[in-house]
């Protein structure tokens, strides 16, 4: 990897170069926490009190790196350690209101009307799901319309931040779901959170292009956030069985350190299953590798934000 500002926490991850396959390195282990590094992670305590919530956006500009499949699972687990938790479909797509048995078609209420209709309350649009602590503000295509009437708007990019105040000190999180672009929705959730969370797939590609996504924090840091941090990268769609896989991870890893999470989300056909039966895999396969991956994942974040 070239030689980059060690002040510049970005510019290790645009620097990021992958080796061709006859490169020396060692990629020989299949053990992604060999990678990223074993941590101590405390049990999580039960809580006195919730709130206020620590609000985490879920983005990445590159479609189908997990973020929706994120959202729903860490959103589960940590609702079982405790906690209260409100997931945000803030993508038009509405897959996280999908992942949780929802038609999002048949909607009378969604985020949309609450960001553009004053006499829509935040508990109208909320909706219970199947684990206990864990509540669902629901999308669908409605949301589309809201990127470009929103252009006309004072204080455009913290309309979301204004809906979600009054249930802040309800919750302990708010995930934000946000959709494959870095448009004004996108630039909303990045206002309205404390931090951002990537889930980042194990693939070259996927890895180059988080560069766009990071001068685009950069900006809102500087213009709209001034708090707002990085969560953290969490590899996904992790192969042991490829090389391509490890380089992939190790360069991460060398680029971000230990903002890169423990935990390593692999492949596994436990994930669709559960988008087909609407729920979270901690519930529809409590037992397999993806759940525990999720509940580890969920520790971490727990440990870091009691920090």
């Amino acid at each position: 990897m070239s030689s980059v500002d060690s002040n510049d926490k970005w510019a290790a991850l645009r620097a990021a170069q992958v080796p061709p396959a006859d490169s020396e390195g060692d990629f020989s282990s299949p053990d992604p926490e060999s990678y990223t590094g074993k941590r101590d992670i405390p049990q999580p305590q039960p809580l006195e009190r919730h709130g206020p919530a620590r609000v985490i956006a879920m983005a990445n500009q590159k479609g189908g790196v997990g973020k929706t499949t994120t959202t729903i699972n860490l959103g589960a687990a940590l609702a079982e350690y405790g906690r209260k938790v409100l997931l945000v479909d803030f993508d038009p797509q509405g897959a996280l209101s999908v992942g949780f048995g929802t038609n999002p078609h048949t909607l009378d209420l969604t985020v949309y009307n609450l960001l553009m209709q004053e006499d829509v309350d935040i508990d109208d649009v909320m909706m219970k799901t199947n684990v206990a602590g864990l509540r669902l503000m629901p999308a669908n295509i409605d949301l589309s319309a809201a990127e470009i009437q929103l252009v006309n708007e004072v204080a455009r990019e913290q309309t979301l931040a204004r809906v979600l105040r009054p249930v802040i000190p309800d919750f302990d999180f708010v995930l934000v779901d946000c959709q494959p672009s870095l448009g004004l929705l996108t630039v909303n959730a990045l206002t309205a959170a404390h931090s951002v969370l990537v889930p980042l797939e194990c693939e070259f590609f996927s890895l180059r292009g988080v560069a766009l996504l990071l001068d685009t924090i950069d900006k809102v840091r500087e213009r709209l956030n001034y708090d707002l941090e990085l969560e953290g990268i969490l590899a996904t769609m992790y192969d042991s069985r490829t090389t391509h896989s490890r380089q992939v991870l190790q360069r991460v890893v060398e680029a971000f350190g230990e903002k890169v999470f423990s935990t390593v989300i692999t492949r596994t056909v436990r994930f669709p299953e559960t988008t087909v039966a609407g729920e979270p895999i901690t519930t529809w396969a409590p037992a397999s590798s993806g759940a525990r991956a999720y509940r580890q994942l969920a520790r971490e974040l727990i440990a870091s934000t009691d920090k």
